[in-house]
């Protein structure tokens, strides 16, 4: 069997689990928490392991030896004991954990079905790509939020391929979600180094516990990212790989400076918690992604770079948006702007980009002198679940882009009929009033008004444009001496 196949025969399952309520990002959920001892019970009887993780109690023959209300109620038990485990790590992974289940009987269905697979097929593809291939079904399949979190592998591929990260560096993702840039670069590396044979054994424990580290907000999609890490090789410290915290709050103020930064920053506006509440970012504010621009910028080393996706309104807001893009084409060089067509997030009327940049200091200024930018959404394919978006159609962007990580090899602008241009930034600040929104090919496909964006799209837009106004209101009534 495939790991395609493998995943395909799991997923089919939630089929069956949904008489008992349970709906696909839960299904997910339940399969992470039978899969951790799944695998501890794989990894010792196949010798990769000497010594197992788990108690006794959790061992996978005490679930396959048990039937009925019995295991159910064990299962129950089981998380519960696990979620106050000593070990940091497993504690982690079941925080909180609690099963949607409450016929047995499909609690026996999903341990037969994990234990009729050939894990001996799933390993030679890799368990993390097993994993990864449900996360996967589950963005896809779900119209929910979880899409949002879930950034398409081509994307994440792309990114880290002109990025270009290097064994020995620190990699943080701000944003982890699932853990998936993370994982493409240590993925890169590993290629890059002989699944780091080529390196010392201080140069693998590096690699394996320090090299890493990304933050997120959500428990249980921390628990996606911690499991999906495990299965790749990557331990971090007794935290795990991700740490579970607020970037925008103090958790994220106390995160070490980085040699690589890689995110797809959560969209939308700080409602409902997770909202900035750091003091010490330059300019105040209520969007999320522009904290989060400011985060980034704060924590990447002098010479370090980073690649961020962000939605359009971080480009063209005015206001304190203006001046946080002048503060980072001051700090840093933004090189290169990646503008992404639509339909390849869970919303089809979501337009993002990618933002490419190298720190200088935080204390320079000028720094950016010119800015390309690749438009890929023009006139693009229809991206959606039967044209799905694929490492090919990044094939021009990348060899536009150059073998420089840092945008420093020769460039061609290819004119206003061309998909590449280069702009200074004398340019930018005259004609656009600094904002990064460029955009210059006719795009015939956006006349059709069948391809406009969802009503609920374009009120989710407006939304944002209002609470970024209505916080910079606040915030001169603030500086006024004035309360809201």
């Amino acid at each position: 069997m495939t790991t395609s196949d493998i995943v395909q025969k799991l997923w089919n399952l939630c089929d069956v689990l949904r008489d008992d309520g349970i709906n696909y990002s839960d299904y997910v959920t339940e399969l992470v928490l039978l899969l951790f001892i799944k695998m501890e019970h794989e990894s010792t009887q196949s010798g990769v392991l000497v010594k197992h993780k788990l108690p006794d109690h959790a061992r996978w023959g005490e679930f396959t030896s048990r039937s009925g209300l019995p295991l159910l109620n064990h299962y129950r038990a089981t998380l519960l004991k696990l979620s106050q485990s000593d070990d940091p790590l497993i504690a982690a992974i079941y925080a909180d954990a609690q099963t949607s289940l409450k016929e047995p009987r499909h609690l026996e269905q999903l341990i037969k079905s994990l234990d009729g697979i050939d894990w001996f097929s799933a390993e030679q593809d890799g368990l993390g790509d097993l994993y990864e291939g449900l996360l996967e079904k589950n963005a896809n399949e779900t119209k929910s939020g979880a899409g949002q979190y879930f950034t398409p592998r081509p994307l994440i591929d792309t990114i880290v391929e002109v990025m270009q990260p290097r064994a020995g560096e620190t990699i943080q993702d701000p944003a982890a979600g699932t853990g998936g840039f993370l994982i493409a670069a240590d993925r890169y590396i590993k290629h890059q180094t002989d699944e780091l044979f080529d390196l010392s054994e201080a140069q693998r424990n590096f690699q394996r516990n320090k090299a890493f580290l990304g933050m997120e907000l959500v428990t249980s999609t921390r628990r996606l990212a911690l499991m999906n890490c495990l299965l790749h090789g990557m331990e971090g410290d007794d935290e795990g790989v991700v740490h579970l915290g607020n970037t925008l709050g103090s958790a994220g103020s106390a995160l070490p400076q980085c040699d690589l930064s890689l995110s797809n920053p959560p969209f939308g506006t700080a409602k409902g918690g997770g909202g900035p509440t750091r003091d010490d970012l330059t300019f105040a504010t209520s969007n999320k992604q522009l904290a989060f621009v400011q985060h980034i910028v704060r924590h990447l080393k002098d010479g370090g770079r980073a690649a961020m996706v962000l939605p359009d309104n971080v480009l063209f807001e005015a206001g304190v948006g203006a001046d946080i893009r002048r503060a980072l084409m001051d700090k840093c060089r933004l090189h290169t702007i990646l503008r992404l067509p639509t339909g390849i997030f869970y919303a089809q009327g979501v337009k993002t980009n990618v933002l490419f940049l190298q720190k200088v200091s935080e204390a320079a200024t000028g720094s950016t002198d010119a800015v390309w930018v690749y438009d890929m959404r023009a006139n693009a394919p229809k991206f959606g679940k039967r044209s799905p978006l694929l490492h090919k159609h990044f094939d021009d962007f990348k060899a536009a882009y150059g073998d420089d990580p840092n945008g420093l090899s020769p460039r061609v602008d290819q004119g206003e009929q061309g998909r590449w241009r280069c702009f200074s930034r004398d340019w930018v600040a005259s004609e656009k009033g600094d904002s990064l929104d460029i955009a210059w090919l006719k795009d015939d496909s956006a006349e059709d008004a069948a391809d406009l964006p969802e009503p609920a799209v374009l009120a989710r837009e407006i939304v944002d444009e209002l609470n970024g106004a209505l916080g910079e209101l606040e915030g001169i009534l603030a500086e006024l001496g004035e309360e809201a």
